[in-house]
């Protein structure tokens, strides 16, 4: 359990930080240095661990005890006015975090995909959410390779799983700040006054999981799909 759990959270640190890096190099290129200023413009998750440790540590460990995967969070700082003046380039920095989860997604289907080309990974008879390859020779992941297996099947799925979630256009999500950015008449000020109400990024986040549950399957699928197109699992 405990290299498991070292697994998923480098995994998951990983993921989260090049997110929230990929927020703060498109809005310093947009001209918002809030993000640069505030010292979260890295790819060193340090900084933001010390912005949301709560989101970063703490909540991804008891998840991950409890149910065995890990959820968690981190935010960059943004000049909202900066938004407000500049509705094109908002929604490029609310788009920019989901597309880097996609990115690793992808980056990391391709090197399973070159693996099993050449032997070193083959389709498992049970695929997981961390086991959608094996190594021979070592069905519980102990090994070197087994470790990367494992971390290569939660790169892929949990990138997929967070750029599609971040990209449901409720508040407080990612996809919000798309709309609402590249909609400014339409949208602007309804999703001001969203943000503004009490408890809304609460009932937001519990909307958006509900409307999740209905995506993650056919994700997973999708995925599984991907990486061994000429078999069917259940």
């Amino acid at each position: 359990m405990i290299a498991n759990l070292i697994v998923w959270y480098l995994v998951f640190v990983l993921s989260t930080t090049c997110h929230e890096y990929a927020h703060a190099l498109v809005a310093f290129k947009g001209g918002d240095r809030t993000a640069y200023e505030g010292g979260v413009l890295s790819l060193d998750p340090i900084p933001h661990i010390m912005r949301s440790p709560f989101g970063m540590v703490l909540v991804p460990l008891i998840s991950f005890v409890q149910m065995g995967w890990m959820i968690g969070w981190a935010s960059i700082p943004y000049d909202p006015e900066w938004g407000r003046r500049h509705p094109g380039r908002q929604a490029l920095m609310s788009l920019a975090g989901p597309a880097a989860n996609l990115i690793l997604a992808a980056l990391a289907l391709v090197v399973i995909k070159i693996l099993v080309a050449n032997g070193v990974f083959y389709a498992p008879t049970q695929v997981s959410f961390t086991r959608i390859v094996a190594v021979a020779g070592d069905p519980t992941y102990r090994s070197p390779m087994g470790a990367a297996a494992m971390a290569l099947s939660v790169m892929v799925n949990l990138n997929v799983l967070l750029g599609l979630f971040n990209l449901i256009p409720i508040p407080p999500l990612d996809g919000a700040g798309v709309v609402e950015g590249a909609l400014p008449r339409w949208t602007g000020s309804f999703y001001r006054r969203l943000n503004e109400t009490p408890m809304m990024g609460l009932l937001g986040l519990i909307v958006a999981w509900q409307l999740f549950s209905y995506i993650a399957g056919p994700a997973f699928s999708l995925v599984l799909r991907l990486v061994h197109p000429n078999i069917s699992y259940q």
